[in-house]
């Protein structure tokens, strides 16, 4: 065959030059015609000006349907509580569920042994706490005009200057003649009105929270199982494992919160009783609720108990003012490591904040879950959040 001339390898070469030259700088009509077309997202901002109507109808009806969205969930948002609980709840006794079937008894039997303890001590609460505690209420309220006379009387106030005797006695007077007033004396009795409702709304919800709680608890590993399917199948050990964790750490959160609210009732009970303090089971049941507080709940409860032994007695307040505090030392460096060991450590300033939105959003109930909420958050932002970030360069 024979070789191709120098002339025919030029020719060659310019073509393919003149080809390569035109893919790379295309022609001037198809860059007028680039220029003039419009992209897709300045299309659609032309078409919604030239359609104003239908752009602002769209509009209405999204915020219509956010409306509805909204109002929706207002009206099943007691729902929605009663949900949420009986899934903490239920989170806090599995548990003792599982120590139980790890002790060689069936699931089922050991949720009834569960609840039969639960059912045992709300029994003993409404038979033996409640009765002296409403009593106690009306005694309390009873003896508050008395108790400002008294503290006038008192060595201790004596002992003031005439100038502080003078202030803290007019202030004594306005606040008891405030409590003295009919007006104030009807709100009193409609806020009891108002308190025995909501003793029998409390009542009624209880049943279905007991309820939730004893199916979420029997199909607690079931609900896992689902959720696990969800994902795929390379992240479900990673999403089982994680779950598992953050379960575990909302049930000892919840358990152990009770559990030192529970002690702090009873160390408070025993003062009271020892030191002579007046309603033992009042004063019990208010730090009860104030100290699921997490962190601060004992501090607050030490200084407003503290104040309120000052209308018994100086010395009384002084005792126990000292006693509960040594109490707080013992479970800040002795109670509260062995109880919430399987908590996860949260800082003080979150679990503050916590605190402070769960009970602006839900009151007591709030601030009861804001601590394990905040340690599965944390939890979450350690073991997915923080390693995904610190993959990337």
């Amino acid at each position: 065959m024979s070789e191709p001339t120098d002339a025919a390898v030029s020719e060659r070469g310019h073509a393919a030059a003149v080809t390569t030259s035109e893919v790379a700088s295309p022609s001037p009509a198809v860059d007028e015609r680039r220029a003039g077309a419009p992209s897709a997202r300045r299309r659609g901002i032309l078409a919604m000006v030239d359609h104003p109507l239908v752009v602002a109808f769209v509009a209405t009806l999204g915020v219509l349907g956010a409306l509805l969205i909204g109002s929706a969930i207002g009206s099943i948002a007691t729902i929605l509580t009663y949900i949420v609980l009986a899934l903490f709840v239920s989170l806090g006794l599995d548990p003792v569920v599982r120590r139980l079937e790890r002790a060689g008894m069936k699931r089922g039997a050991g949720i009834a042994v569960v609840f039969g303890g639960f059912a045992v001590l709300v029994a003993l609460f409404l038979i033996f706490v409640l009765p002296p505690v409403l009593a106690q209420i009306v005694e309390f309220i009873v003896s508050i005009p008395q108790a400002m006379t008294d503290i006038q009387q008192s060595d201790w106030f004596m002992s003031l200057s005439d100038d502080l005797q003078a202030s803290l006695g007019a202030g004594l007077d306005q606040l008891s003649g405030s409590l003295s007033d009919p007006q104030t004396m009807a709100a009193i009795t409609g806020g009891a009105l108002s308190v025995g409702l909501g003793v029998a709304s409390f009542v009624s919800a209880s049943f279905i929270v007991v309820a939730l709680t004893l199916y979420f608890l029997a199909s607690l590993t079931g609900m896992k199982q689902a959720l696990y399917a969800l994902a795929p199948a390379r992240n479900r050990p990673r999403l089982s494992d994680m779950t598992e964790r953050i379960t575990a750490s909302v049930g000892g959160a919840l358990i152990g919160s009770v559990t030192l609210s529970s002690i702090n009732a009873s160390v408070v009970f025993v003062l009271h009783l020892l030191i002579g303090l007046p309603f033992p089971a009042l004063m019990a049941v208010i730090a009860f609720v104030v100290t699921l507080i997490p962190l601060f709940g004992s501090v607050i409860f030490w200084i407003v108990a503290t104040i309120v032994a000052l209308f018994s007695s100086p010395d009384q307040a002084l005792i126990f003012g000292i006693a509960y505090l040594i109490y707080i030392q013992l479970e800040s460096y002795v109670v509260s490591p062995r109880v919430m060991t399987r908590a996860i450590a949260i800082p003080a300033a979150l679990v503050l904040i916590g605190a402070l939105v769960g009970g602006a959003l839900a009151g007591v109930l709030g601030v009861l879950l804001a601590l394990p909420v905040m340690a599965s958050l944390l939890l979450i932002l350690r073991e997915v959040v923080v390693p995904q970030q610190d993959l990337k360069t």
